[in-house]
């Protein structure tokens, strides 16, 4: 039993906490919403067949009144998609469930005061709460609600049945909430290493390409809109044929994994860094301007060049381009950086131009 918990519990990053719960009501709000679309048939079809089977003291339009809301809650459960709304209208759902089996029991003239529906709901309910508390109030609703009709009797064996049964219930649901759970908590850690695989290179851990344009373009705009000027670097490892050439590719992808731990150690909370091609990487510098941009990419030529491969120090030629302009889209200013950086090889490598061609 504490296995089944134990996935979800060790959950410790607040922030993935929050995803998940977000992914649980995108997942269960069509259960949801198909769990209360159900509740609304089963309690019209339970009051017409206990109108049918026997007499009641209570009108029955007074038994069928929570039919209106528990409709209305079913109008709108296809729509409702956040955490807190989907939680608020379950239990809503069980509230009106848990009144709608008073109304049709209390009034009974004749027979035992059946409280089975009552005992049905934990377990009904079970799969579709997306948090701990609202589960929590969920099965208090479903333990307590039935009290009227048990306060109406005096035959103790009835409530200590009841009492059981409803204990048995609880647990049952408890079970199949942690195994439908931990379930979806697995599949959720699947999709994100899924998710993570596809967005990030798997030798340097860097964005790759497509998703670096990606979240890139997303920068750009926001710059613009906030009027900050923004640069992107361009860099190149400086004789990487020759050294998988002389010394195998491991030692080419030693290499690449240094520099990008050496590039992911100088860079600041709003930088963007991709690995573009194979031994290519580019960085967005949000609110740098040329100049400053140009520091930045001296410190970085300077902490790469620290790092050792087999045949001397690991070099990189870099180029540096500014965004001019709010029409001007992150591949055409990547083109520009990677022509600058081209001029840095043919200068000699190991080194830092500027793009300076005309507007």
């Amino acid at each position: 039993m504490y296995a089944l918990f134990k996935s979800v519990a060790n959950t410790d990053d607040p922030a993935q906490r929050q995803e998940f719960t977000r992914y649980l009501a995108h997942r269960m709000a069509p259960a949801i919403h198909a769990v209360v679309v159900l509740a609304l048939f089963a309690y019209l079809l339970a009051t017409a067949g206990r109108a049918l089977v026997g007499a009641s003291t209570v009108p029955l339009l007074l038994r069928l009144a929570p039919a209106l809301p528990l409709l209305l809650l079913a109008a709108t459960a296809g729509r409702v998609k956040r955490p807190l709304p989907l939680s608020l209208l379950a239990l809503s759902c069980v509230l009106l469930l848990e009144i709608g089996i008073n109304l049709n029991g209390i009034g009974q003239i004749s027979g035992p005061r059946l409280v089975l529906p009552g005992l049905l709901l934990p377990v009904a309910s079970s799969v579709i709460w997306i948090r701990r508390w609202d589960f929590i109030v969920a099965m208090a609703l479903c333990a307590l609600g039935p009290l009227p009709l048990l306060l109406g009797t005096i035959d103790g064996v009835v409530v200590f049945q009841y009492a059981v049964y409803m204990t048995i219930a609880i647990s049952v649901a408890i079970v199949l909430r942690a195994f439908i759970t931990r379930t979806l908590f697995e599949q959720f850690r699947l999709e994100q290493k899924l998710r993570a695989q596809a967005n990030t290179d798997g030798l340097t851990g860097l964005l790759q390409r497509n998703r670096f344009l990606e979240l890139a373009r997303l920068a750009l705009a926001d710059i613009h809109r906030q009027q900050r000027p923004v640069c992107l670097l361009y860099l190149d490892a400086d004789h990487f044929k020759q050294l998988n050439d002389d010394h195998g590719h491991a030692a080419g992808d030693a290499a690449l994994i240094a520099l990008a731990n050496g590039l992911r150690a100088q860079m600041r909370e709003p930088d963007l860094i991709g690995r573009i091609g194979g031994e290519e990487f580019a960085m967005l510098l949000p609110g740098l301007d040329l100049q400053q941009a140009r520091h930045r990419a001296e410190q970085l030529r300077l902490a790469v060049g620290t790092i050792q491969r087999p045949d001397g120090p690991l070099t990189v030629s870099i180029g540096v381009a500014q965004c001019r302009s709010s029409d001007e889209g992150i591949d055409a200013v990547l083109a520009r950086a990677d022509k600058a950086m081209r001029q840095a090889k043919i200068d000699g490598r190991d080194r830092v131009v500027i793009d300076n061609s005309p507007s």
